[in-house]
């Protein structure tokens, strides 16, 4: 444990330590080159002996460094430090999604599907990087204190596998697909099985495998078929429970192909809870679940129960490699233990397989036989000994006619899909939804009609189309919103079907993270997948003087300075060039011209210093920034680093209301590159890398 006022990679103060892992110990840490809080995950002491592991983790944490994503815990550096190995990360202030679920239990539909949907995002953009999370699970998930959900532990959790991981494997393996507790290749379908069973815990406050050891707990991923989320949630929405059911098929190529798929579903679910639209494969022979034999068996108790030192390359075979030297390797060792395998096997088992494919093969020749004899009349001959009225007898209790039987249909109209499902089945047939359609008088999730009038009489094992409600036509906006938190406002508008944003303003008499109003009004009837805003309380307004920031482009250094003293501004200064003005010119100033500040605060002036020639000539970007998808209208500040150096170059209201910020960027002089960080209200939201400057 470290302790308080330690700093590592000289500029990472620690302040406290918030939590502890089975691999690292996090730490509250002030970043003093950036000035900023940030999160410290410091390796144990057991994980720092393994020189193989440690290469990995370095080499996923820096791949994981280059993800930002707003549903995903930015990396922003890893290092070490007097043979302390530790990643620094975004802090986020909040509580993880397991001590989420313990707290209530479990969570309501529109809750967890809004849950889901931000860890899909999250993993989708770590997908299309090609950076696998291998350990999605609720102690891996944290909803900040604003409401946003965002996934943790990239870095080490490609890393690691089921080996080097023993501390916390109990946790890790009741969210484990079944390829991984076999100790085969995992890829990004092994994220959406972990997902799956996240989504099955939020909906039922329980895990579909448990036992007493890590060993039972994976043969039951194995081995045992899930019960149905809905036997412990029964009002739970049957899109959301198909959805599930997919996610956790024991076959990867029964799960969704991509998150993207994912993602598009459960959005649908929103807006069609009771609708048949999940797509699930149909189940061959090959995916059907199979008995694990002794041998396997002993594998997974010697991967579950290893010791808690990490095990060296050779051991963890299964793991991904992403460069080509690792690919070598992973083939030489297969390819060695294979040939292990080969000789192991006994004469015992090999019987077994050969008798086996002779009674196979007898069955199916038999099979074949009666077929054949009964498409030539072989088998249908009637003896002539035989009483015709004994095989009028036979005859009229044959299966043929009993197929024949009819059925009056029932009225499903008001019922919702399942109460007509378990009507039908009662009597023999089938009902399956064909469309939804919006309707004022049925209510969402209700039949409106079905293709076959009630009381029709139909044939057993008959299919009754239907058309489902997917609700009014309008959307009603509910009252209540005001005054509730951002997250419940956002859920319920989301719910039905609407898409909602957010703006940050003062209040004095709503509490921060409430809703102040919406946009339209509470009330308002409008269209499904209408865009609603949120104004969401920031406090009460500051009660010091607010100045307001004069316009000084092109007035001397020595007049903006004096014309900012009589104003009680502060300043700083910094260089550029433009050859619109004079040297010594003011260029721009941040804050900008016309922005309400408080006395005293500091304005950066940007001086005209360089001349157009020169190696000394601070390089220009004139490439616009676009607004980030991530920006909900708040103050902001434009960080620009090169070289290990960040400097402000805006900070203030909105730099896109009149379109893409596009003011000229003045960097260091020779640099080419550089990155600009985006910060709302002093939360990083988005990234520019690899900006380019160029001489003047």
């Amino acid at each position: 444990m470290l302790k308080e006022g330690i700093i590592i990679g000289e500029r990472y103060e620690i302040i406290s330590r918030v939590g502890s892992g089975g691999m690292a110990d996090v730490y509250k840490a002030k970043d003093h080159k950036l000035d900023r809080m940030v999160a410290v995950k410091v390796l144990k002491a057991e994980f720092r002996e393994d020189t193989t592991f440690i290469a990995k983790f370095r080499k996923e944490a820096q791949a994981a460094a280059g993800l930002s994503h707003p549903n995903v815990v930015n990396v922003f550096d890893v290092g070490e430090d007097r043979g302390l190995y530790y990643i620094v990360m975004e802090l986020i202030e909040g509580i993880t999604l397991k001590d989420y679920i313990t707290k209530k239990g479990k969570l309501s539909v529109k809750e967890a599907t809004s849950i889901a949907i931000q860890v899909s995002l999250g993993l989708e953009a770590a997908h299309n990087r090609g950076i696998i999370h291998r350990d999605v699970k609720p102690q891996n998930i944290i909803i900040s204190t604003d409401g946003k959900v965002k996934l943790s532990d990239f870095g080490i959790a490609k890393a690691t596998n089921s080996n080097t991981i023993t501390a916390n494997v109990m946790g890790s393996v009741h969210y484990s697909s079944p390829e991984q507790v076999r100790g085969g290749f995992s890829d990004a379908k092994s994220d959406i099985y972990s997902l799956g069973i996240t989504m099955y815990e939020m909906v039922t406050g329980r895990v579909p495998f448990d036992g007493d050891t890590t060993v039972s707990i994976a043969i039951k991923h194995l081995q045992e078929e899930m019960i149905p989320p809905s036997r412990y949630t029964p009002d739970l929405p049957y899109s959301l429970e198909q959805i599930i059911l997919k996610c956790t098929q024991k076959n990867p190529e029964r799960r969704y192909a991509n998150m993207a798929l994912l993602i598009e579903d459960l959005k649908h679910s929103l807006i069609d809870p009771q609708g048949n639209f999940v797509a699930l494969a149909p189940l061959s022979a090959h995916a059907q679940t199979v008995k694990m034999s002794d041998r396997e068996m002993e594998e997974i108790r010697a991967g579950m129960t290893s010791s808690t030192k990490p095990v060296s390359s050779k051991t963890s075979r299964y793991d991904d490699y992403d460069d080509d030297e690792d690919e070598e390797d992973y083939e030489d060792d297969i390819d060695d233990d294979e040939d292990d395998d080969d000789d192991a096997v006994s004469s015992k088992l090999e019987k077994a397989i050969t008798i086996g494919g002779f009674l196979i093969g007898a069955v199916i020749i038999i099979i074949l036989i009666v077929v054949i004899g009964n498409m030539a009349g072989l088998f249908n001959k009637k003896s002539p000994t035989k009483d015709n009225s004994a095989s009028t007898s036979i005859s009229a209790s044959s299966p043929s006619d009993s197929e024949t039987e009819e059925v009056a249909v029932p009225d499903f109209r008001g019922k919702t899909l399942q109460e007509a499902q378990e009507l039908a089945g009662k009597l023999g047939i089938g009902v399956k939804q064909t469309a939804t359609q919006a309707s004022d008088e049925y209510a969402q999730g209700q039949i409106i009609s079905q293709e076959t009038e009630a009381k029709t009489k139909v044939a057993k094992n008959s299919t009754i189309n239907v058309t489902v409600s997917s609700g009014k036509a309008n959307v009603t906006i509910p009252s209540g919103l005001a005054g509730a938190t951002q997250t419940d406002a956002e859920s319920i508008l989301q719910g039905l079907g609407l898409v909602t944003s957010a703006e940050l303003q003062y209040s004095d008499t709503v509490e921060t993270g409430r809703v102040i109003s919406v946009d339209p009004a509470e009330g308002t009837s409008v269209l499904p997948g209408s865009a609603v805003k949120l104004y969401v309380s920031k406090g009460a307004e500051p009660t010091q003087d607010l100045v307001e920031v004069p316009s000084l482009r092109g007035y001397s250094e020595a007049d903006a300075k004096s014309i900012l003293d009589s104003k009680g501004l502060n300043y700083t200064t910094t260089t550029g060039y433009t050859n619109e003005l004079n040297i010594g010119d003011v260029i721009s100033l941040s804050p900008g011209p016309g922005e309400q500040v408080p006395a005293g605060t500091t304005i950066t002036l940007t001086i005209n210093t360089q001349s157009a020639s020169g190696g000394d000539t601070n390089w220009v970007c004139y490439s616009p920034l676009t607004e980030p998808e991530a920006y909900n209208g708040g103050s902001v500040r434009l960080e620009l680093v090169q070289n290990d150096t960040a400097i402000t170059i805006y900070e203030g209201a909105n730099p896109w209301a009149n379109g893409a910020y596009s003011e000229p960027i003045y960097g260091a002089p020779g640099v080419s590159t550089g990155v600009i960080n985006v910060y709302e209200n002093d939360e990083l939201i988005a990234r520019y890398p690899n900006v380019t400057f160029e001489a003047p």
